[in-house]
């Protein structure tokens, strides 16, 4: 069955899996933030440039939904035999990115947590294989997150509700802050143990400590810390799929990078930086980076 999302501006229409039964039947339904009133948010272009030129690459919510979804139906992915799962930050902002894709594929299995690492790990993701619908596929989504705000400040972000310019990713950051604290020479000695009630930040900070040079040399560390992140993160996704694969059915898309969070009347972006199709073996049968790229 064609599955294609035509030109966001065109009346085509999407197939949706929001119905239980993964119904096949075309919606005319469309990615990306909404204005109070409903309407769908548009690009706005000097904003766009902002975005380019703090995170070069970068692509909107909803041409990166348009692309992945029709990329990957011609690999025979539908919302009938497709499901989502996602390794994103806990974060309120981080949930539009699903909701984009939720819209597509319905539901999504959730492997993420602070920062966006993959704290299921191997159980979670052998679980997420067991729900994969029988001879089909799954998109798995992941990545840090990083806030951008309407002037352009990177690690900051407007929240619906909230007067204050808020930090995004506060867990980033502050594992961050911890690791400057270290290679600045100034971080308080404790023989504390991590405590259990706070563990996921705990792995955080140990995630983030190899890259304390990287950081520390960077022209901007609030630009460098989400890459910084998401090497770490590429890594034990790296692990866990190797370690899973056997329980996958027809195919795995990774498509990993970084989530950029704006404020309400602006789209999100996501920069790409792996869009691998791998075989039940976790075998890498095609690199569709260029693909989405274009």
């Amino acid at each position: 069955m064609n599955f294609l999302i035509g030109s966001l501006g065109s009346t085509s229409g999407f197939v949706s899996a929001r119905l239980a039964t993964r119904s096949p039947y075309s919606l005319n339904i469309l990615p990306g933030k909404e204005h109070i009133d409903g309407s769908l948010m548009h690009t706005n272009a000097a904003f766009d440039k902002i975005v380019q030129n703090r995170f070069p690459g970068a692509i909107n919510n909803q041409d990166l939904v348009t692309k992945t979804v029709n990329i990957l139906a011609r690999k025979g992915y539908s919302p009938a035999n497709t499901l989502l799962a996602t390794s994103l930050c806990s974060d309120e902002l981080a949930r539009q990115l699903e909701v984009d894709f939720n819209k597509i594929y319905g539901r999504n299995f959730n492997l993420g947590g602070l920062a966006g690492f993959p704290f299921a790990g191997n159980t979670g993701f052998g679980a997420m294989a067991a729900h994969i619908p029988d001879d089909g596929y799954c998109l798995l989504v992941y990545g840090p997150h990083v806030g951008i705000a309407a002037d352009g400040t990177v690690g900051k972000v407007e929240r619906s509700g909230i007067a204050l310019i808020d930090t995004c990713c506060g867990s980033a950051i502050a594992a961050s802050n911890y690791l400057k604290g270290i290679t600045d020479g100034g971080a308080v000695i404790t023989t504390k143990i991590q405590e259990f009630t706070d563990f996921q930040q705990g792995a955080v900070r140990t995630l983030i400590l190899p890259h304390g040079r990287r950081l520390a040399e960077a022209k901007d560390r609030m630009i460098e810390l989400p890459y910084a992140l998401y090497d770490s993160q590429d890594m034990l996704m790296r692990e866990i799929v190797k370690k899973g694969s056997l329980g996958l059915k027809r195919g795995l898309a990774l498509l990993g990078g970084i989530q950029i969070n704006t404020g309400p009347d602006t789209l999100d972006y996501f920069v790409p930086m792996r869009f691998d199709f791998m075989n039940y073996r976790g075998e890498v049968v095609e690199d569709m980076l260029p693909l989405l790229k274009k």
